[in-house]
């Protein structure tokens, strides 16, 4: 009987897996990946809800159960990692290096280690022993978030949702008499729940107060309380009045200026290419650069074409402007439904 170890976030996604794999056939341990324990002001870390609600699932399901602690690896891996890219004026997926340091690396080394056959998680992708690929809900895919794991690790790991739906999910969790059928969905960022980023970061980093300019006059319009809080092409939270909205589209960090325009067309919001940085190429790309590409999860795929050599940065080219994305957020190769890497924007 394969051995499996099963990451179990309490959620139902995971928790129907350890359904599917016993039905399968699996020896399945549930693992509970302790990364993250700390409250926030205002805000109760729910780590001990979770645990709880995987092993109530577990002790329904007559599995094994472990805990993990990988705290004080999740701080310098993702949370350190996060709190650096901020203060440059990037904007970062932590949920991306949280899948390529602690759940396809930490856990996937500890569960071999242990004698795992198999790695399992409750993402919506799937694999065929070699590549990741897409899962077949479009709308829960979560290959944008894994494109980093280990080609090591995706011949060793199951997705066991990634060929349902999400309703269908839901359901088998609910026929199964799981406690967590109804259980509500987590939107926050990975590591502390509903909190928003700009509260996790204020605890952490040290910021001053500016000044919000308009860009083509260099009036001052408002105040902001740090200009790492802010994204290019941010709208809301700006707080400068009624009438047309306006967008951030340019940040002076050494100033500390925010600067804004109502200018929908500014230069600063498209980009007709952008350069990456920190590639993973989980294949070989096609010869003629010819690709598709994800700039955020859920974003529908666009035609692209890379350009790569020893002496410049990679390029991705597309055919009209698009919405420039963040620097530090991620670009995403596929090819079909095959994920075939990608890269961090560099700026």
């Amino acid at each position: 009987m394969p051995k499996v170890f099963l990451g179990m976030s309490g959620g139902v996604d995971s928790s129907v897996s350890a359904v599917l794999l016993r039905e399968q056939g699996y020896d399945v341990t549930g693992v509970y990946m302790k990364n993250w324990s700390k409250d926030l002001p205002g805000m109760k870390c729910p780590w001990a809800e979770d645990l709880a609600d995987a092993k109530r699932v577990a002790v329904q399901l007559d599995l094994d159960f472990e805990v993990w602690d990988f705290e004080a690896d999740y701080k310098q891996k993702v949370v350190d990692y996060m709190l650096d890219e901020f203060q440059k004026g990037r904007t970062p997926n932590p949920d991306v290096m949280c899948n390529e340091e602690i759940k396809f690396k930490l856990f996937y080394e500890q569960a071999m280690a242990r004698g795992a056959d198999f790695i399992a998680t409750g993402h919506y992708a799937q694999t065929d022993g070699k590549n990741l690929l897409r899962a077949v809900d479009e709308n829960k895919d979560q290959t944008y978030f894994l494109y980093r794991m280990s080609n090591k690790a995706t011949a060793r790991t199951i997705f066991p949702v990634g060929g349902m739906t999400k309703p269908a999910v839901k359901a088998l969790a609910a026929e199964k008499g799981l406690d967590i059928a109804t259980k509500k969905e987590s939107m926050g960022v990975c590591f502390v729940g509903e909190v928003g980023m700009k509260d996790f970061l204020q605890e952490y980093l040290e910021a001053k107060p500016g000044e919000i300019r308009e860009l083509e006059t260099e009036n001052v319009l408002g105040y902001h309380d740090g200009a790492i809080f802010y994204t290019i092409g941010q709208r809301h939270g700006l707080y400068l009045g009624g009438g047309l909205p306006y967008y951030v589209v340019k940040k002076d960090l050494a100033a500390n200026i925010v600067y804004v325009s109502h200018n929908l067309n500014d230069a600063n919001l498209w980009a007709s290419e952008l350069k990456l940085e920190n590639l993973h190429l989980r294949t070989d790309l096609p010869a003629d650069g010819q690709i598709q590409v994800r700039l955020r999860h859920r974003a529908p795929l666009i035609e692209a074409k890379i350009t790569m050599s020893a002496y410049q940065p990679a390029t991705v080219i597309f055919a009209s402007s698009i919405k420039r994305p963040a620097a530090g957020q991620s670009v995403v190769f596929y090819d079909g439904e095959v994920c075939l890497g990608g890269g961090i924007i560099a700026e």
